[in-house]
C-alpha cells in the first residue's frame, strides 16, 4: 500500500495487538492472469493480521499472521474497502490458496496493485 500511514487506527476486524491466534483452514486456489515471480512484503509492524477466505471482512478468518510477518503476494483482487495502517483500499492480497489479507496491512510501497490480478 502507500509508503506512509495516513490512518492512525486499524480496522479492528482485520488486526489485533494481542497474542490471539485464529483458526486454520483453506479453500480453492485462484488462477493467476499472468505468470510472474511471487513478491514478498512485510506486514505493518506491531500487527497480527487476520487471513480470510475471501476479499472481505464478511468471509471467515482462516488463520492469523504472526507479528513482523512477511507475505508472498501471489495475486491481487478488488473486494471490500478496508482501512488499515497504510490507508484505505479495496485491494486484497492472495497469500496462499483461499487466503486473503487487506493490502492496507502490507507494505508494498504502492497504493495500486503490485501483483497480477487474481481470477477464478
Amino acid at each position: 500500500m502507500s509508503t506512509a500511514p495516513d490512518q492512525g487506527y486499524p480496522d479492528a476486524a482485520e488486526a489485533t495487538a494481542g497474542p490471539e491466534a485464529g483458526p486454520a483452514g483453506d479453500t480453492a486456489e485462484p488462477t493467476l492472469l499472468a505468470a510472474a515471480a511471487t513478491l514478498s512484503f512485510p506486514i505493518a509492524p506491531g500487527y497480527r493480521v487476520n487471513v480470510r477466505k475471501g476479499p472481505g471482512t464478511d468471509t471467515p478468518v482462516v488463520r492469523q499472521l504472526a507479528y513482523d510477518a512477511r507475505v508472498a503476494v501471489r495475486c491481487q483482487r478488488r473486494g471490500q474497502s478496508v482501512s488499515g495502517p497504510y490507508g484505505t483500499s479495496d485491494i486484497w492480497d492472495n497469500i496462499a490458496p483461499g487466503q486473503y489479507i487487506s493490502d492496507t496491512y502490507v507494505y508494498t510501497g504502492s497504493s495500486g496493485m503490485v501483483a497480477p490480478r487474481c481470477t477464478g
